[in-house]
């Protein structure tokens, strides 16, 4: 289920035929779920994989940039980004306690591709906890199961809810997860794609918003995770954001986009707690052949590269907002009721939703409020 299913619009912008980061050519994502419940631990864990193009090696790199609206989350790989302006491997998601384990698989994974072409690679990890459901101090998740992410990695439609990093992840104090959306563009107004994937973990209930509408307000009955004192506070968590494009940006171009993440979070509620880690990684794949360091191999002095003009990024900051706030409300749809480590967390659900919806004036015709 995602929300465009219950008949809810998210802003004016035309999704791409899957409505999906996948939308982007060349893009594909792969998961790993890690699951496993006994009577003495609860796993409920992953890996997600981002490839900005098919079998990306540092020898193919992408224009990128981030935005870090607060840094109470950690990822690796951003410093090379900020000095290069280049993404030159797969992005991870995780959790809190994986990120050292995944990136070393990918540091692996990069040596076993690209073999003696290439002398390091900083992998991008990005992370939000799960140790409410997960026993997250037990870091479940191995280097087995990120190349089996790796492995999986593929176009078309992109499972999201409680899949891979996002398994175990709680947004707005209901089930949360993985999600994704996109955006294609007019042709007046470049025709390019962009598209988001979301890894949700924030929020807190009362601050829920679908489409302009504060359900969260008439959602209070419905038990939080965080009843208990011992699970935490309301609004703890974080959110990592990968959106990609074939528009050709240029580094600080793919900064700008990924500053507009968090216009997309403001929307359904998110970006004003400090207890989550809100990061977000934007890259480009709409030029190809850049330059990157050979430390001494020869390579070409110069190279061209193309960048959208000025007055095009309007439409593309307006894809960006759009696509994110629509793949967190496709996380919250798709992701399913869960419990571990004695900790039930309710799925929002369609139903309860449309209910929701109906109770603040909102109609089936409805556009944003």
């Amino acid at each position: 289920m995602r929300i465009r299913d219950i008949g809810v619009r998210i802003g004016r912008g035309t999704p791409g035929p899957l409505n999906s980061i996948t939308d982007v050519e060349g893009v594909r994502v792969g998961h790993r779920t890690v699951v496993e419940k006994n009577d003495k631990v609860s796993i409920q864990t992953g890996v997600t994989v981002i490839e900005p193009r098919a079998g990306m090696a540092r020898l193919a790199p992408c224009f990128a940039g981030y935005h870090v609206l607060n840094g109470n989350g950690d990822a690796t790989g951003l410093e090379w980004i900020r000095e290069s302006g280049l993404l030159t491997t797969p992005i991870a998601f995780t959790n809190t306690h994986s990120v050292g384990v995944v990136r070393d698989a990918l540091v692996e994974a990069e040596r076993a591709s690209a073999g003696s072409h290439q002398y390091w690679c900083m992998p991008v990890v990005l992370e939000t906890f799960d140790g409410l459901l997960n026993d997250i101090w037990g870091q479940h998740v191995s280097a087995a199961h990120v190349h089996d992410a790796l492995a999986a990695a593929q176009g078309g439609p992109v499972a999201e809810g409680c899949v891979g990093g996002g398994t175990g992840m709680i947004c707005h104090e209901f089930k949360g997860g993985i999600g994704t959306a996109s955006r294609r563009l007019a042709g007046d107004g470049g025709g390019w794609t962009l598209g988001a994937l979301v890894q949700a973990n924030y929020g807190v209930r009362e601050e829920l918003r679908v489409g302009g509408y504060p359900v969260g307000e008439v959602l209070r009955d419905v038990p939080s995770p965080f009843r208990k004192r011992e699970a935490g506070v309301p609004g703890m968590g974080s959110i990592v954001v990968a959106l990609a494009t074939d528009a050709p940006l240029l580094p600080h171009q793919c900064t700008q986009i990924a500053h507009r993440a968090g216009v997309g979070l403001a929307r359904v509620g998110g970006g004003t707690e400090y207890a989550s880690g809100d990061i977000f990684v934007a890259f480009s794949t709409g030029n190809r052949g850049l330059p990157v360091a050979d430390y001494g191999r020869q390579s070409a002095p110069l190279s061209t590269v193309q960048s959208v003009n000025p007055d095009y990024m309007t439409p593309l900051f307006v894809a960006a907002a759009e696509a994110v706030e629509e793949a967190i409300l496709n996380a919250l749809l798709a992701a399913t009721d869960a419990e571990g480590q004695g900790t039930h967390v309710s799925a929002l659900g369609a139903e309860r939703l449309l209910h929701a919806l109906e109770r603040v004036g909102w109609r089936p015709d409805a556009r944003r409020a």
